[in-house]
């Protein structure tokens, strides 16, 4: 197997360059999909993809597609890739290295002057945050049979514009069928967004698989009076409420090892101080690597949600997205370990506590991903950080297992 290098000069200039669409003063990025900066990201990625004479196309939900062709360009390619929309205040990292350091890994072959037997295509996936149209990973859940059109017709961000509309607004609506192509197999490149790889000193991640999760919007609706006149004992506060069953799920996520629990927006009606609110909405992310877990903890919610009732209140629980435990595929997951042992980097199996669009697509093609640490595990952050030399060696590893699987 070559033993071929990507150039980190090259790597971290791209990802500087293109760090400065949508710079926040703070450091970090806000490119939310489907906004004029995300066209002009696209735009780059785009133009960079044709300097390196690669077949760029695109599918009606807007991903982006640039195949370099192989040897045997009747064979179902190999894809990489990941997203470069960010959230409101994120960082230069999450996702946009699984694209750039794919870009990397091409224009090192082409340099190199190296054939594939494959053809390769880099993807960049349309709305994988989910900050601006919910759910997250839209796309490839669109591409993965999870969602259809039909349901992302029907999403819309905060000011009713819809996914559909905002995509034709910056003119990456696509001609191609969602689904139409077909892949060999699917490597991901991510920072971990967590701590283990870090705390432990290690540069790669082998990751085998993913957590189960479940997405949920809760209402909770009481009475609302008079914040000063009306005694504890006599009110419906759906805020006490919702507390209590916050609180609950925090018990979950605390009691079980690799529970997790979080409550990542709460909104009260009237938003006034001095009034008791009569409706609490909040969200409710839960999480756990095995299925059997999550649903055991989803249980323990729903008893919790009947005692409320029994008190007088209205809950209401929408799981507006959900993904089963994950297991990726053991051939892709081994040229990923066998590349970083060829490397000379240290490295570890890992699972992965976030949802990535390699989750979804494994349930179409071979999958699995390559994690490099990030300082401190902060993601999602202005402040998300990773070194030259740890980008590096995550591209090093996703062109030599890319370079495996597309000698299959």
């Amino acid at each position: 197997m070559r033993k071929t290098q990507v150039n980190v000069d090259r790597l971290w200039a791209t990802l500087m360059t293109h760090a400065e669409i949508g710079k926040l003063e703070s450091g970090g990025i806000c490119r939310e999909t489907l906004t004029d900066v995300d066209k002009q990201g696209r735009d780059l990625f785009v133009q960079w993809c044709r300097d390196e004479s690669l077949d760029v196309g695109i599918d009606e939900m807007g991903t982006i597609y640039a195949t370099r062709p192989g040897t045997n360009s009747s064979l179902d390619p190999i894809a990489i890739g990941s997203h470069l929309d960010t959230q409101p205040t994120g960082g230069k990292f999450d996702g946009i290295l699984g694209v750039l350091g794919g870009l990397e890994v091409i224009r090192t072959l082409n340099r190199a002057g190296i054939q594939t037997r494959r053809p390769i295509t880099l993807i960049n996936w349309t709305n994988e945050e989910g900050s601006r149209f919910q759910p997250s990973m839209v796309s490839s859940g669109v591409y993965a049979g999870v969602l259809t059109m039909a349901d992302v017709a029907e999403i819309a961000d905060a000011d009713g514009i819809g996914f559909f509309e905002a995509l034709e607004k910056i003119g990456y609506t696509g001609n191609e069928p969602v689904g139409a192509r077909k892949f060999h197999s699917y490597l991901e490149l991510h920072i971990e967004q967590g701590p283990v790889l870090e705390d432990e000193d290690t540069m790669i991640g082998v990751v085998t698989g993913a957590q189960a999760m479940s997405w949920n919007r809760f209402t909770v609706r009481g009475r609302e009076s008079h914040a000063g006149t009306t005694p504890m004992s006599s009110r419906l506060d759906a805020m006490a409420s919702a507390n209590r069953l916050i609180a609950r799920s925090f018990d979950l996520g605390n009691g079980i090892d690799d529970g997790r629990a979080t409550v990542g927006v709460v909104r009260t009606e009237p938003a006034s101080h001095n009034t008791i609110p009569h409706t609490v909405h909040f969200t409710l992310d839960m999480r756990h690597p095995d299925d059997v877990e999550l649903a055991r903890m989803i249980a323990d919610l729903e008893v919790a949600v009947e005692e409320e009732h029994a008190l007088g209140f209205e809950v209401s629980r929408e799981e507006f997205g959900t993904a089963p435990a994950v297991r990726f595929d053991e051939t892709c997951v081994d040229a990923i370990r066998d590349a970083a042992v060829e490397m000379g980097y240290s490295h570890r199996d890992i699972v992965s506590g976030a949802g990535h669009d390699a989750v979804y697509v494994s349930r179409v093609c071979p999958t699995a991903m390559v994690f490099t640490p990030c300082a401190g595990g902060i993601s999602h952050n202005p402040i998300e950080s990773i070194t030259p030399e740890q980008a590096k060696a995550g591209v090093d590893v996703l062109l030599g297992a890319t370079l495996r699987m597309a000698d299959k």
